[in-house]
């Protein structure tokens, strides 16, 4: 259930994002879910193997390529994801940054925080 609940607070953050944010599209709330969805599985099975390759460019810039990283996840997600667009890389790192933080937030009010 924690699942489920974690995976519509993504997509309805994903959704409001897209309205403030300029350069990111999403057709519709069943996009949004999909994209909460397809991050969720990028983020278990491909971000592990890009954070161990770019462990030495992560070390010396202090964790902050961690950001690029998170960034390339949401490009992947733009061509995985029919709907859901991402303009440059900078507007997904700014979403990447801004759906991190709104996330945190929400699961610590929601009381679902790790």
């Amino acid at each position: 259930m924690k699942l489920i609940l974690r995976l519509l607070v993504t997509a309805a953050l994903v959704l409001l994002i897209a309205n403030f944010l300029p350069g990111v599209h999403v057709a519709s709330f069943a996009t949004a879910v999909i994209v909460a969805v397809v991050l969720g599985l990028l983020n278990v099975f491909i971000k592990p193997i890009l954070v161990i390759l770019t462990f030495p460019v992560t070390v010396i810039t202090l964790g902050l390529f961690l950001l690029v990283i998170n960034a390339i996840i949401i490009i992947l997600c733009t061509y995985i994801v029919g709907g859901f667009a991402v303009e440059s890389f900078w507007t997904a790192l700014f979403f990447s940054i801004i759906l991190s933080i709104l996330q945190s937030i929400t699961y610590k009010i929601l009381g679902d925080d790790k």
